[in-house]
């Protein structure tokens, strides 16, 4: 396989067929890791695309012509691969930005994304993504924020809101550790794949979790932290704006082993 095999529709991409999707970036999208045709909470992006759908374009895809085109896509191909599927819509254009209808299904298959496993060193940043609830396209402000965040030394961004209240990270959610019970942010934000993956396995190895709203200020109370997306199960967090945290490589393995209580689901 190339770098990339992508389709619209279930048919491979023309120039042509890709024009309404490179000149707009109203639309939204989720992007998952497949493992011989499984996704570990294929029902949870299943759902989220289904959301997506119904808010930006006031119609849903149904669920089995979403699978008919994942499948498409992958036909043929075997072992693990990353999969983004996106939807779009051709007749929303800045005249006619009012237009509803079913989406296009536009899907990337591409190689595997390796999980994050070195400890990261973030910088918080003002920063609040728009309909934050939504795994949208519009990715400028996250792309900045993680540019600046190597410019200033770090590995990352971790968002604070106008409120002053901590929601997530660029491309990931995150959880603090408090007297062995995990801690997630409580704000506007996009409540990822990975996360519902831990929660749903953390039972399972003896942790629990709440959501709380954290402020600045409250960050020096933690004593370690980890991030998670639906490619990275957990991965630990080292600095906090220069404030160094603990790293715990059983917790980490305990979280891992939560996250891969979730079986796989085939497409």
């Amino acid at each position: 396989m190339s770098s990339y095999a992508i389709h619209i529709d279930g048919e491979p991409a023309t120039i042509e067929a890709l024009a309404p999707v490179i000149v707009s970036n109203y639309g939204a999208f989720t992007s998952m890791q497949v493992e011989d045709g499984a996704v570990r909470g294929l029902d949870l992006h299943l759902d989220r695309l289904r959301d997506e759908a119904l808010a930006l374009f006031g119609v849903a895809v149904p669920e089995a012509r979403l699978r008919e085109r994942m499948r498409a896509a992958l036909e043929g191909l075997n072992g693990r691969h990353s999969l983004r599927v996106q939807l779009f819509l051709e007749t929303v254009t800045m005249r006619t930005a009012w237009a509803k209808g079913e989406p296009g299904v536009l899907t990337v298959v591409s190689a595997p994304a390796n999980p994050l496993c070195d400890p990261l060193r973030l910088q918080t940043q003002d920063y609040a993504r728009e309909m934050p609830e939504l795994k949208h396209n519009a990715t400028f402000g996250l792309t900045l924020a993680r540019r600046n965040a190597k410019a200033a030394g770090f590995d990352d961004a971790l968002f604070v809101g106008p409120d002053g209240v901590v929601s997530e990270g660029s491309i990931w959610n995150i959880g603090f550790v408090e007297d062995g019970r995990i801690i997630w942010p409580r704000a506007p934000m996009l409540r990822g794949v990975g996360q519902r993956l831990l929660e749903n396995g953390l039972d399972l190895v003896g942790l629990d979790s709440e959501s709380r709203l954290i402020d600045r200020a409250a960050l020096a109370g933690f004593r370690s932290a980890f991030i998670c997306n639906s490619a990275t199960p957990a991965c630990p967090v080292a600095h906090i704006d220069g404030q160094a945290l603990d790293v715990d490589p059983a917790l980490i393995d305990r979280l891992q082993a939560a996250w891969a209580s979730n079986a796989p689901q085939t497409i």
